[in-house]
């Protein structure tokens, strides 16, 4: 059984604006899809454009948070997850804590005055594109985490998830709660995210690697993750194996890498050796968008990894929980879980 607040997840609270799009729109504003970026200036008036010219929904988001509520969602056991992160004091905020009341989760945003972040994501033939207009979102602190009732959050957490995103803001928050973790044997995690994480914020990534027990990721992350470091393979068994061995911070658990790869299986490297696990095949005309499909594996993964199950277990919980995102618009879920 998972205690209250087994599971604590940090990072970038974003509400997503979801819309079926044309190929006209992404080459306009020069999106490419499966991808995840940041959004510069040239991107700023899509989301407008998004909401006048299509039908948008308004999703709570945001990669950390959609892992945090699957895993809250898979467990079926209030408050066993909690969340920190930063929202405005706007619509789009009051929207993101209803959202997380339902969902059960037990959050403690940091409000800011700038505006609620967004990421418009941009779906066509069911695969999709994220750009982030990160706003408050950015503002986190670690001043925020230290206040005694958000860092009872972190005491009394066995297992932490952190997405790469993160570290775009407040890499000193992910190290405080990585070192703690190592320093009490409990269980740190986190993503690769995009590939623009693994290129831009290598050094960032490579501070916090030490102290992750779990490294989650897809292919095309991995492959920039070893192009980045001269690894000079594409082969992803190869490159997890070589993620797995990253020298580590503490010993009490050695490092497992899992990384998935759409419909292919999931690769999965632990003590030198490489499982392949097979994912639910899902026919095309049943798949509605891939948006928080990686995030929902995680979060499915961790549902059954705070309940002590095996590895295998772990994954074909997540493996459960993205073909059920899959089916559905965003991030989202029928109202219990049918995992078995």
């Amino acid at each position: 059984m998972a205690q209250e607040g087994i599971l604590l997840g940090m990072g970038n609270p974003l509400l997503d604006i979801s819309a079926v799009v044309d190929q006209e729109f992404l080459d306009k504003y020069d999106v490419k899809l499966n991808n995840a970026i940041l959004a510069e200036d040239k991107h700023l008036p899509m989301y407008e454009e998004m909401s006048s010219k299509y039908n948008v929904e308004f999703i709570a988001g945001g990669a950390t948070q959609n892992s945090i509520r699957v895993a809250q969602w898979m467990l079926q056991i209030p408050g066993a997850t909690s969340y920190m992160g930063s929202i405005g004091k706007d619509k789009f905020g009051e929207e993101m804590k209803k959202n997380a009341k339902l969902a059960g989760v037990n959050v403690h945003y940091y409000e800011d005055e700038s505006p609620t972040g967004t990421c418009a994501v941009c779906v066509l033939g069911g695969e999709r594109s994220l750009i982030a207009n990160l706003s408050a979102a950015n503002c986190y602190k670690p001043d925020h985490l230290k206040k005694p009732e958000n860092w009872a959050l972190v005491e009394k957490a066995k297992y932490y998830y952190m997405a790469g995103f993160f570290l775009t803001v407040s890499p000193e928050s992910i190290l405080l709660v990585a070192e703690h973790a190592a320093a009490n044997n409990k269980i740190f995690s986190t993503n690769l995210s995009a590939p623009f994480i693994c290129e831009f914020f290598k050094d960032a990534q490579e501070k916090v690697l030490p102290y992750t027990d779990f490294v989650f990721g897809n292919e095309t992350e991995a492959l920039t993750f070893s192009r980045v470091h001269g690894w000079e393979t594409e082969n992803i068994q190869e490159i997890a194996l070589k993620i797995s061995q990253w020298p580590k911070a503490s010993g009490t658990h050695k490092r497992i890498t899992v990384i998935t790869q759409g419909a292919d299986p999931v690769v999965v490297a632990e003590d030198g050796k490489v499982k392949l696990i097979p994912v639910i095949p899902l026919p095309k005309e049943k798949l509605i968008d891939t948006n928080g499909a990686g995030d929902a594996f995680v979060g499915g993964f961790l549902s059954q990894l705070v309940l002590e199950k095996p590895i295998e277990e772990c994954v074909r919980a997540g493996c459960y929980a993205a073909n059920v995102i899959i089916q559905r618009s965003g991030c989202t879920y029928p109202e219990k879980p049918d995992f078995k």
